[in-house]
């Protein structure tokens, strides 16, 4: 398994769910602290010049683990299940130019939590038509850049819509795309799952990447989430792909950047 932490611009939103803020800073600052890679959580495709990009990771010698999208959602209001057309052709701009940059950076994998969107007091099957015409299209564009989509389960206090694992994969099924898959997140887990080992082993089959959090969303090591019980599950399932913490940045960012780092290597990665 790879270890990853979930960074963004200094110009994101104060409630994005990320550890450290700054580009530059923070691909640095997660080499020097000993992860093999980060997750960009980006309002927009175009934060940092791909080229920018690339010579950064390769100066630090560290990875893109995925592209995250949640700031779609949180700073623009954007979300897969909106019918407005215009407000649609722009989501689909921006993801396939997120698809470009996790072809570009090799990481191959783009992120969809909160932008799938709400349901709210319409029709839930209109509403999912309107997110599985959206995943049908980029998922489309992905395939040729040779790109997956992964799907977040949200807890409900966050999101009405994809709350559990089993919901996430009954919608995998409905999407029905060879890369169209899911990435369950402890933190969501330890509220909507009946059992976080027993989840991932139950849906094996579409366990593509992992967010890792505490209890309080706090660094792993710092609630009352049993990794053991986790990392066993993973074990079982044979998973040896990215596990990125996407936790609170408390007491501040390089402190819960560094207290993840040194209770994931020590134990389990």
């Amino acid at each position: 398994m790879k270890l990853g932490v979930a960074i963004a611009s200094d110009n994101a939103l104060p409630s994005a769910f990320v550890v450290m803020r700054g580009l530059e800073k923070s691909i640095k600052l997660a080499h020097e602290f000993g992860y093999d890679g980060v997750e960009l959580a980006l309002k927009e495709p175009d934060e940092m010049p791909a080229k920018e990009l690339l010579d950064l990771l390769k100066k630090n010698s560290i990875e893109v683990s995925a592209i995250s999208s949640g700031q779609v959602f949180a700073a623009r209001k954007l979300m897969f299940t909106d019918p407005d057309k215009e407000k649609r052709a722009e989501l689909v701009k921006s993801f396939c130019g997120f698809i470009d940059l996790a072809a570009e950076t090799g990481c191959g994998l783009v992120n969809i939590g909160r932008v799938r969107g709400s349901i709210g007091t319409r029709d839930k099957n209109e509403a999912e038509k309107l997110f599985i015409d959206m995943a049908n299209t980029l998922c489309d564009y992905a395939e040729k850049k040779g790109v997956t989509m992964i799907l977040e389960p949200v807890n409900r206090y966050e999101i009405d819509y994809i709350n559990s694992t089993d919901e996430g994969v009954e919608l995998i099924h409905k999407v029905n795309r060879p890369n169209f898959t899911m990435m369950p997140d402890v933190f969501h887990m330890n509220i909507e799952d009946d059992h976080i080992g027993e989840a991932l082993i139950r849906n094996r089959e579409y366990v593509r990447y992992v967010h890792l959090a505490d209890s309080n969303r706090h660094a792993p090591g710092d609630g009352h989430l049993d990794f053991d019980d986790i990392f066993s599950a993973l074990g079982k399932i044979g998973y040896d792909g990215w596990c990125t913490v996407e936790c609170l940045p408390f007491p501040d960012p390089e402190t819960a950047a560094k207290r993840a780092v040194a209770f994931l290597r020590h134990r389990y990665i």
